[in-house]
């Protein structure tokens, strides 16, 4: 069991320190964010089954109950393979660890998520207030689009149930037809992929886990590839240049093309956009994905190894 745990650390650091450091640095995200979004999520699965398994088998190891419940159905040549008849003092010590991290975890996505609903709700009742009202005769349910009348061009997209998408009336009036159009496959872009679940959990993480690279570029680096998967979804439909432009009308009062560190993001999408980065090939793009899959299955190959190398 030592040399379990020994392994699952080196596994977990290696992956919560170094890794996230060279990816970042790495050029091929900006091309393939959708791909560099699901690396990102295998490395935050391969660091929490790290802890996750080690906490399971650090308590088997100090409380008697707990391994009676593990290994219950195991037969007692794989109970001994694991050797957790005693456990050191550095493995009381990992697990109680572990155990205030899987609590302190635990509550941080519990915060996240009320706290969200709460802002949701908030949004929700303020968009009712603002929202013009429908003629008599017509349902009450506002649907998926909702226009309100505000004279700075905006659009954005409303998550829960139902989804909603809102635009001002500031941007009906500034955008063409086809900018707007982009505009609104962008939003359902966020929509369909569900990126509002991939930014309450890289939130919920970073700020329970501050110091821990990996949480912490986890999430800066999903806001900023939604946003690349999002556009390329609109440029797909809508082509580059439409994108670009409708990017460029709906941010130019907010100043998408100043130096200021929160509209250099937008900066970065609009010249993206003008100048499509070169995709990486199919091959190599399944190549990247089959990888990063495998990769959570490291720290389960090995807890059960020991067990597998003890079965007749």
């Amino acid at each position: 069991m030592t040399y379990c745990l020994l392994l699952l650390s080196v596994v977990a650091v290696t992956a919560a320190v170094p890794v996230p450091r060279l990816l970042t640095r790495a050029k091929w995200p900006e091309r393939e964010p959708v791909v560099a979004l699901w690396v990102w999520q295998c490395l935050v699965a391969t660091v929490l089954l790290c802890c996750l398994t080690a906490l399971a088998l650090g308590a088997a190891a100090v409380f008697g109950t707990v391994r009676a419940q593990l290994f219950a159905p195991a037969p007692p040549a794989v109970t001994a393979a694991y050797d957790l008849s005693h456990a050191s003092p550095w493995t009381t010590v990992l697990t109680v660890l572990l155990a205030c991290g899987a609590a302190w975890t635990t509550a941080m996505l519990a915060r996240e998520l009320v706290e969200a609903r709460r802002r949701r709700a908030g949004a929700r009742a303020h968009l009712r207030d603002r929202a013009p009202d429908l003629p008599a005769g017509l349902p009450e349910g506002r649907g998926p689009l909702l226009v309100l009348e505000e004279e700075y061009p905006d659009a954005w997209w409303m998550p829960g149930s139902p989804l909603q998408l809102i635009v001002t009336t500031g941007a009906l009036q500034r955008l063409t037809d086809h900018q707007l159009d982009a505009v609104l496959t962008h939003e359902r872009g966020h929509a369909r992929a569900r990126h509002d679940w991939l930014l309450h959990l890289s939130a919920a993480l970073a700020a329970g886990f501050p110091r821990v690279p990996l949480f912490a570029h986890f999430c800066e680096q999903t806001h900023r590839l939604v946003e690349l998967s999002a556009d390329d979804t609109a440029s797909r439909r809508c082509g580059h240049l439409t994108t670009a432009l409708a990017l460029i009308e709906l941010n130019q009062h907010r100043g998408v093309l100043s130096c200021s560190s929160s509209h250099r993001l937008l900066g970065e999408r609009v010249d993206r956009l003008l100048e499509p980065p070169p995709r990486l090939g199919r091959r190599h793009r399944a190549l990247t994905t089959a990888a990063a899959s495998l990769v959570p299955l490291v720290p389960l190959l090995i807890t059960f190894a020991p067990g597998l190398t003890a079965l007749p």
